[in-house]
């Protein structure tokens, strides 16, 4: 008797039939995904990932380095979950496949180094980092630029060098903040700040501007130092296990503050956080407090909306223009709540064109997946231009980065900063005036 071929993660967690089922191959995800855009091959659609991963449910696909590479080109940013009219999601998907690949497949030793040994610990990253930061911070940088030495590297080495904020600090923002900052005027809130990686060692600027707007808006901050990785570039490489351990860890720390509220300035920490208690809904241990740890997490801007934002004395003179992360408006649902924050910061908000579509980051897509990087990009950018904004703001410290390699290609003079940063400014300036 004829066996029916055996799905090419058997014996192991990843997408069942389940998951693709009902797919009606019906298009729309292709209308709003911009890898399918930028390359225009089904491979690279919603749809088509939906039929390899069908394929290799079926047997009849093996996990190839072409079938990983396909999976891993997703820049997980969500619009194809929101658009599909049956239920299908795509991203989620993609990331379902990763991890079985993950398990049922020999790992690159690269990837168990950074996964397990670099992003759970805060302070190696921090150590990594300090030469880089040496270079901005020496001159280095600025003479290799003014001698043109990085015009002679490869198109992607010398994207991946302006990519890079500068003013890094050479000590990690961890160390520059203090343990609590008090509320200022009445105290409406008791919260804890959760620092990032990304934002943790390269955007102290940031994280400074996210906790001085907390504590004018009447919070005593706590700011906990031993706070780890989210989560979700684990997630995002198939390291799931490595993903439930950090959750862990965070909430035993972060429940036991007894917070408010346990607020980021980063979308996709944010999201990780808020998908705790579905990343440990099997955990009888932690199940529980993951539901009670999830409820507490809010971004930033949607936090100061809840509790209505403290006009400020000050005003920031600036056209500015918003980039929506993808994990802020769509895994979180918040568009309208950044946008709050800026009109408070008194600037002249002006729409760009696709302010809601990927700017091709993913995180680490323009070292993993270059030319589909610079590809989203450059639409991106061409958005950007036409609303001849003098400012670009967005909650994410990878699309911030990306953003601003964008403005470095195009020639632009347009800043790119936090929203944080601006209201933190309209409150330095009211106090001056």
């Amino acid at each position: 008797m004829e066996q029916n071929p055996k799905s090419a993660w058997e014996g192991f967690e990843g997408p069942t039939q389940a998951d693709v089922n009902y797919c009606i191959r019906c298009g729309l995800c292709l209308s709003v995904c911009p890898t399918y855009k930028d390359s225009l091959r089904e491979t690279e659609s919603p749809r088509g990932r939906v039929a390899l991963v069908a394929k290799a449910i079926e047997g009849e696909l093996d996990l190839t380095r072409n079938f990983k590479d396909h999976m891993y080109r997703c820049l997980d940013c969500l619009a194809c979950n929101d658009i599909c009219p049956v239920g299908i999601k795509p991203a989620d998907l993609c990331l379902e496949a990763r991890w079985a690949i993950c398990q049922a497949t020999p790992t690159p030793p690269l990837k168990p180094v950074l996964f397990r040994g670099v992003f759970p610990r805060t302070g190696l990253l921090e150590i990594l980092t300090k030469p880089v930061a040496f270079y901005d911070r020496s001159g280095l940088r600025r003479l290799a630029n003014a001698m043109r030495v990085t015009s002679i590297l490869p198109s992607q080495l010398r994207d991946m060098e302006r990519m890079l904020p500068h003013n890094l600090p050479l000590r990690g923002t961890r160390h520059q903040l203090p343990d609590v900052v008090p509320a200022r005027g009445e105290r409406r809130a008791h919260v804890a700040y959760f620092l990032g990686c990304v934002q943790g060692v390269m955007m102290a600027d940031g994280s400074k501007a996210t906790v001085d707007v907390l504590a004018e808006n009447g919070c005593d901050v706590v700011i906990p130092k031993k706070v780890k990785c989210c989560g979700m570039p684990m997630v995002g490489y198939g390291f799931k296990d490595e993903a439930r351990a950090a959750a862990r860890h965070n909430i035993d720390l972060l429940l036991g503050l007894n917070v408010d509220a346990i607020v980021t300035d980063c979308a996709t920490c944010g999201s990780s956080l808020k998908e705790y208690a579905h990343w440990l809904a099997n955990d009888p241990a932690y199940a529980e407090r993951a539901e009670q740890f999830a409820a507490k997490v809010r971004d930033i801007s949607e936090f100061l909306v809840e509790i209505g934002i403290r006009p400020p004395g000050g005003k920031v003179d600036a056209r500015v223009t918003y980039h929506d992360p993808c994990h802020l408006c769509r895994a979180q649902g918040l568009r309208q709540q950044p946008r709050e924050m800026l009109r408070a910061a008194g600037v002249e908000l002006v729409e760009m064109e696709g302010a809601d579509t990927c700017c091709g980051s993913a995180g680490t897509q323009l070292i993993t997946h270059y030319h589909t990087s610079v590809g989203v990009l450059e639409t991106k950018m061409d958005n950007l231009a036409e609303t001849e904004a003098e400012i670009v703001a967005s909650g994410c410290p990878g699309c911030q980065m990306q953003l601003s390699l964008g403005v470095k290609r195009r020639g632009l003079k347009t800043k790119v900063v936090h929203p944080s940063q601006l209201l933190a400014q309209a409150y330095r300036d009211g106090e001056t005036d």
